[in-house]
């Protein structure tokens, strides 16, 4: 086993991946380790965005990965695994769940989960990645500032152990990361394509030259999402270049 291997747990942080970063910045921690704690005062999402949890209800984890088999221009990749890892989870206690581009986990259209994956490059090699992973677990009351929030307690009426959801966690994050490792790519975008929230189906979204109907076709290459239009072109775009009408 990799990824859950070694576990490092604090009280609270601010932050898991800024602790982890670090960590890792005075010594080399082993690979797959998790760092993982309560409550977070500062916690961050992708863009900018904070990542709000209730104390003791959720996972709160950043997964420490030596991926230097993956080249900067693939790391998308990583978010890929990371993305199906927690898909594996979920799907213990529940029928179906999708990612919404580029890497929020959705149950219908609601948000359980937002990663935020964190690479230091030089070069052309990536010396480490921090994945951070927030997981809505037991939680059932979130602010109203938050738009479309769920857990897996809200979805299925009951409260989990979250040592044990840790633990099960690592276990499916493990096993994709495998995947990568031994070089299943062509798996592993299969399979996160067909996870995309909303594929194949005609929504609003809105770019910058203003809100249109489209649908998502594919995830291109370095990641970019790949939507046709009505008028049947076809647009990619890169991360923060498009926005779900929701």
């Amino acid at each position: 086993m990799i990824i859950g291997s070694n576990l490092l747990f604090f009280e609270n942080l601010p932050s898991t991946n800024t602790r982890t970063a670090d960590l890792l910045k005075k010594s080399r921690l082993p690979e797959g380790t998790i760092v993982y704690t309560n409550y977070q005062s500062a916690g961050r999402g992708y863009s900018g965005n904070r990542w709000d949890s209730e104390e003791s209800k959720n996972l709160l984890i950043s997964v420490v990965l030596f991926p230097s088999f993956v080249n900067p221009v693939d790391q998308f990749y990583i978010s890929m695994t990371v993305s199906l890892g927690i898909c594996d989870f979920l799907m213990r206690f529940l029928t179906d769940c999708s990612v919404k581009w580029p890497n929020d986990i959705y149950v219908n259209n609601d948000k359980i989960a937002g990663i935020l994956i964190e690479s230091s490059v030089s070069g052309d090699q990536i010396e480490y990645s921090v994945a951070g992973i927030g997981l809505n677990i037991n939680q059932e009351k979130f602010s109203d500032t938050i738009p479309n929030p769920v857990s897996l307690s809200r979805l299925t009426g009951r409260s989990y152990d979250l040592s044990a959801c840790l633990i099960e966690l690592g276990t499916d994050l493990d096993k994709r990361y495998k995947q990568l490792i031994a070089g299943n790519r062509l798996q592993i975008k299969e399979e996160y394509v067909s996870k995309l929230y909303r594929l194949n189906e005609w929504f609003e979204f809105r770019d910058i030259k203003g809100r249109y109907t489209g649908r998502i076709l594919t995830v291109a290459d370095y990641g970019r999402l790949q939507i046709e239009m009505e008028n049947g072109n076809i647009n990619e775009y890169a991360f923060k270049e498009i926005e779900f009408i929701l």
